[in-house]
């Protein structure tokens, strides 16, 4: 049985208004029987996924990527940490790559569970525009500005818009404040849902 606290955080009308998660990840969340407070981390970083990509199309409509895939990752990039639950409120990176596998698992096709693992990771070799947009959304959510992250993106913006760099940052910065600007309203949600229970010791 789904828990009425997880259907909530995850579709109810919110403050700040978010956008529900959708249905797919929805389903794998009940599934997985997920707390809470991850349910509210995923959402934050899903609408701020969603308000990213929109602004981009705006400013940058040649810059081709898959939309649908940064964001189904980044309303699941997270989803490890069922697994590893101390990673809700302590560092470490053990659900990454638990998080592939358990997308795997559960018939999430390769080219959108990848972010699980490539979200924290974006100087890697083979980095795709996507996988630094999941990156971007999962730090501007809550405010934090990673310069390496924003350079690699600027990277793009130029090559498609035939801007200079200094003009991109300027773009690229004047989006990421307007997001930032929500950060705290996003923190307070995710706060408000509750953390895992301390798992029960078997008999």
């Amino acid at each position: 049985m789904v828990s009425a606290a997880l259907n909530h955080v995850m579709t109810d009308p919110s403050e700040p208004p978010l956008r529900p998660l959708p249905p797919r990840v929805c389903a794998l969340l009940e599934t997985l029987a997920a707390a809470p407070r991850l349910a509210a981390h995923l959402r934050a970083v899903y609408d701020t996924a969603c308000e990213l990509t929109l602004a981009l199309e705006r400013h940058y409509p040649a810059l081709s990527y898959d939309r649908e895939a940064v964001l189904f990752g980044a309303a699941t990039h997270d989803i490890g940490k069922t697994m590893h639950p101390a990673e809700l409120s302590g560092p470490g990176t053990a659900h990454e790559c638990a998080g592939y596998e358990l997308l795997r698992k559960h018939a999430v096709e390769e080219h959108l569970a990848r972010f699980a693992r490539t979200h924290a990771t974006w100087t890697a070799p083979d980095v795709t525009v996507e996988d630094l947009l999941v990156s971007l959304a999962d730090k501007i959510w809550k405010g934090k500005r990673v310069t390496e992250l924003e350079q690699l993106v600027i990277g793009h913006l130029t090559s498609v818009s035939g801007q200079q760099p200094w003009e991109a940052f300027l773009t690229l910065d004047d989006i990421l404040g307007h997001l930032a600007a929500d950060a705290d309203a996003r923190l307070a949600f995710q706060t408000r849902h509750a953390l895992p229970g301390p798992r029960l010791p078997l008999d």
